[in-house]
């Protein structure tokens, strides 16, 4: 009996709690607003005033460039104290601010001529000052809200009792200071943001200094994307409106013959072989120094054929500094999406720029050990031991070229006698793979290097295997190291090879000629080499 009158006891105590607690629901509630409330008054405007007072230093279009939002709604570009400036409507209230320093460069001819191709594929640079502003607004929110955080965290430590006591301590006189300091510090915040926003805004007498490009260069020769492209018209002088409208000239033929070709490429759907289900085709490309043009080109010509991993024999850029960054930024935008990338970077990248680059964006580089491939390719490569700029010269870096070559066909050697044996070995210069060729110890010898095709051609390997080599092409169509230009300086390449059960099956070149005519060569069978 005791027992049951306990529970009955325990049950009523549970009854009563439950009203009680559906009572202080609401205020609990509103408990929990006002936290809110007090955490969004002080996150809100200092996550909003740290994105406006943000900025990122980057290299965009070959410059030491520093990248700060804006609110005027353009996509504005400080060219330096000798050009103009220019922006470009962004759609949208928000904007950003490019301010360009250094660069390398002989003159402003050149540098014009080199925005122009730029310009005919900004793909690239427009991705990396998203990226950059993405970075500044979540770092900026992640301020706000760890700052906004302060007031309900300091409000709770200090306890309802302490509020009460502080609260009675308080004088008329003293809650008179107080307000009044506090209404001083929003004071000085005002005016402080008012002054970054005067200093941020663009004067009025600038204002009226910009002017839409067609004033400055006919309209005919404007292409549609860009005529809403605004000019800083202060600088312009005779000379100055020379060399714009040269460079607007040189953007509109870059962009209709690298466009044109571009629109092309999905029609070799038919003369380029289309692969099996078991079959994975991977895209070479090699010695592209800097002829951003050709990306768009590339990958349609890869989407054409069906490629899924992409092979970077190197020399993406002419002397592998980090000005050239906009030539990476290209590629690594265009086959981003793909699921694996190989590069080896060529002589003229050499440094420790390009292949961290690379790396940072996610694509393989190549250093020397064996990699397999998620379709069972096992591949080897390694950068180029040389060092060259804008010559033909080149001078060995570390390493001498025929060790790196001994060390390579080494490790081929190792690999294969470990039942791991190498499908393709991915170099810059072919010579760098003659010597496991030579000794029989992989399957294919991939390369660019010599900017004009050589092969497929067979190689018997002192152990009694065939091995292939094949060069590319400059994929570029570079003369030496420069590329470069409105038009292809030569003959462009790109090729094809199909995969199956991790060994290559065969190959397809496509030409790109200087006319911007394109040439699919038949797919050529490779021998089973084993």
């Amino acid at each position: 009996m005791a027992e049951e009158e306990g529970q009955a006891a325990g049950s009523t105590r549970q009854d009563e709690a439950a009203p009680a607690q559906e009572r202080n629901w609401p205020r609990r509630s509103l408990v929990i607003l006002a936290y809110f409330a007090g955490w969004l008054v002080v996150a809100v405007p200092v996550a909003y005033n740290a994105f406006l007072t943000a900025e990122r230093d980057s290299i965009i279009a070959g410059h030491d460039a520093t990248v700060s939002p804006s609110l005027d709604g353009f996509a504005t570009i400080d060219l330096g104290a000798y050009l103009p400036n220019v922006r470009y409507p962004t759609g949208s209230p928000l904007g950003v601010d490019l301010t360009l320093g250094k660069t390398n460069v002989g003159s402003y001819e050149v540098l014009l001529q080199r925005y122009a191709l730029i310009g005919s594929n900004p793909d690239g640079e427009i991705a990396k000052v998203i990226e950059l502003m993405q970075s500044m607004l979540w770092a900026s929110l992640l301020e706000g809200a760890l700052i906004g955080l302060l007031a309900p965290v300091t409000w709770r430590v200090i306890g309802s009792r302490r509020r009460t006591e502080l609260a009675a301590a308080l004088t008329g006189h003293r809650a008179t200071l107080i307000v009044a300091s506090l209404a001083a510090v929003v004071a000085l915040m005002m005016a402080a943001q008012t002054l970054w926003d005067a200093r941020r805004d663009i004067d009025p007498v600038v204002e009226d200094a910009w002017q839409p490009i067609a004033t400055m260069v006919p309209t005919g020769r404007i292409p549609e994307q860009i005529i809403a492209l605004e000019i800083q018209s202060g600088l312009v002088t005779s000379g100055t409106r020379r060399l714009i409208e040269s460079a607007f000239n040189s953007y509109q033929i870059s962009t209709e013959f690298y466009r044109n070709i571009a629109d092309h490429a999905p029609r070799l759907e038919g003369a380029l072989r289309q692969p099996e289900a078991d079959e994975t085709v991977a895209l070479l490309v090699s010695d592209r120094h800097d002829n951003v043009g050709m990306d768009p080109v590339v990958h349609a010509i890869a989407d054409a054929g069906g490629a899924s991993v992409l092979f970077d024999a190197g020399d993406d850029t002419s002397t592998g500094e980090p000005w050239e960054a906009f030539s990476l930024d290209s590629l690594v935008t265009e086959f981003g999406e793909y699921d694996e990338a190989y590069v080896v970077p060529g002589n003229h990248d050499n440094g420790e720029f390009v292949p961290k680059y690379f790396d940072d964006a996610g694509f393989t580089v190549l250093t020397g050990e064996p990699v397999e491939t998620s379709d069972g390719i096992w591949l080897l490569g390694v950068a180029d031991p040389r060092s060259s700029g804008l010559g033909s010269w080149r001078t060995a870096v570390g390493i001498s070229f025929d060790d790196q070559a001994a060390q390579l066909a080494d490790t081929a050697c190792e690999a294969d006698e470990a039942g791991e044996r190498v499908s393709t070995l991915i170099v810059h210069d072919p010579n760098l793979g003659k010597g496991a060729l030579d000794r029989g110890c992989v399957d294919l010898v991939l390369s660019g290097h010599l900017h004009r095709q050589v092969g497929p051609d067979a190689v018997s390997g002192d152990n009694g295997e065939i091995g292939m080599t094949y060069t590319n092409g400059t994929t570029g169509g570079a003369a030496y190291a420069v590329a470069l230009g409105t038009k292809l300086r030569r003959d462009a390449q790109v090729t094809l090879i199909t995969y199956r059960a991790g060994k290559a099956v065969g190959l397809q070149p496509v030409t790109i000629e200087v006319t911007g005519k394109l040439v699919v060569a038949p797919f050529s069978r490779l021998p089973d080499t084993r």
